[in-house]
């Protein structure tokens, strides 16, 4: 007679039973990233997306050094060298705090080590990668400009040749980590091409003033690049990067983690919606107990347990044989849009308390409306996902 294993007991807060999907170390670095954000984020975090800013940043830039999630993905240079799986678990937890911080950690290691790592010289790598992942030295990747979004080839910046120097004119905008920068990968026009180049602070004509009055990402330090007869030596450019196809492969990786990181957004905000309708009393029982806030409930999860899942195949595919751009887009279309309207279905379970800062959900709700854009516009890659599908490129 066979014995069969009964199954697992139903878990409202994981009830596809998603985590015996993870290995045990893939849990230990999923509990290190949300024990950190419990600790040094989330008692404050409000208060920094109300105010505009996090006061230490620089503080909480080494604390995630520490805690080994600047660059994780990468290999050497005090680099962690973790799997893809790992990075967007780490982005996940993250992004339950607030996608500012997600923000930070993806630009720094997505964007601007990535860069480096891929596309630098031997010698950039050295200089430049292991203070980036301890925390002491903040990076940010200058590509998008005001009137350059979605087509970055048609960019205005540009890199001329004096003598052996480069000397670069133009502006960036909505560059995270920007107005606290020690270090910026910039891109531009040259002659041969788009080149990547890496522009230390101190460099004279380079500034980034901050961008204020937004509504999204609060609590993320944004702004611009502007660059005004910035002269570097020989050895500034990324040497291996010509044309889009160093820009684009950053954006690659940034997006990975954005596949992971909105689920996080979108989990908080579940959670705190099943909560909140199991305590909320109306006509003499929870409203958790009438059909239509189960129906969104019930809506809510089964997203983003599609979500998770495919942020898990996509992982598990570019730890395996790699993944293609086309597939990230998938990822990145799917898991944001869901997100949002998680949060946004959460907003409305809570009532008028949905847009308390008191809660998180209008928070995560406002971000995710950066999210939605940024790293790719919904447009974009729905369009890149038509060109894989049709054979027809539609953008132009």
């Amino acid at each position: 007679m066979s014995t069969t294993t009964p199954p697992p007991r139903f878990d409202p807060a994981d009830p596809a039973n998603l985590d015996g999907l993870l290995t045990h170390d893939e849990k230990e670095i999923r509990g290190a990233v949300r024990a950190f954000c419990a600790d040094r984020i989330d008692p404050d975090i409000a208060a920094w997306f109300e105010q505009g800013g996090i006061p230490d940043i620089r503080g909480l830039a080494r604390g995630l050094g520490e805690l080994g999630v600047l660059g994780m993905h990468l290999e050497g240079y005090g680099c962690a060298g973790m799997s893809a799986v790992a990075y967007g678990l780490a982005c996940l937890e993250l992004e339950a705090s607030d996608s500012a911080i997600r923000s930070l950690v993806s630009v720094q290691g997505s964007l601007a080590m990535f860069a480096i790592h891929r596309w630098g010289s031997e010698e950039q790598r050295q200089r430049w990668l292991p203070g980036m992942a301890a925390g002491e030295i903040i990076g940010c990747f200058g590509l998008t400009e005001p009137d350059a979004g979605s087509d970055p080839a048609g960019m205005r910046t540009s890199a001329r040749r004096d003598g052996d120097d480069w000397v670069l004119d133009g502006r960036k905008t909505w560059i995270t980590n920007a107005p606290i920068a020690d270090v910026a990968v910039v891109w531009a026009q040259t002659d041969d091409g788009i080149r990547g180049f890496v522009v230390p602070r101190e460099t004279p004509g380079f500034s980034t003033p901050e961008i204020h009055h937004k509504m999204s990402l609060r609590a993320s330090a944004t702004g611009e690049i502007v660059l005004d007869g910035v002269r570097l030596p020989h050895d500034a450019v990324l040497p291996d990067a010509v044309g889009l196809r160093g820009p684009l492969s950053c954006l690659t990786e940034a997006r990975y983690g954005i596949v992971w990181g909105s689920l996080g957004a979108a989990r908080t905000c579940l959670d705190v919606a099943r909560s909140y309708a199991a305590d909320r009393m109306q006509f003499g029982r929870p409203i958790a107990a009438f059909q239509l806030t189960q129906q969104k409930l019930v809506d809510m999860t089964l997203e983003y347990v599609k979500g998770f899942l495919l942020a898990l195949h996509l992982g598990r595919q570019k730890d395996a044989a790699g993944v293609r751009p086309e597939q990230i887009s998938l990822g990145k279309l799917n898991n944001v849009r869901e997100a949002i309207d998680i949060c946004r279905t959460a907003r409305t379970i809570l009532g008028a308390n949905g847009i308390s800062l008191e809660y998180p959900v209008i928070r995560h709700a406002n971000n995710l409306e950066a999210v939605l854009t940024y790293e790719g516009t919904v447009e974009m890659h729905t369009l890149v996902l038509g060109q894989a599908l049709t054979g027809f490129d539609a953008f132009r």
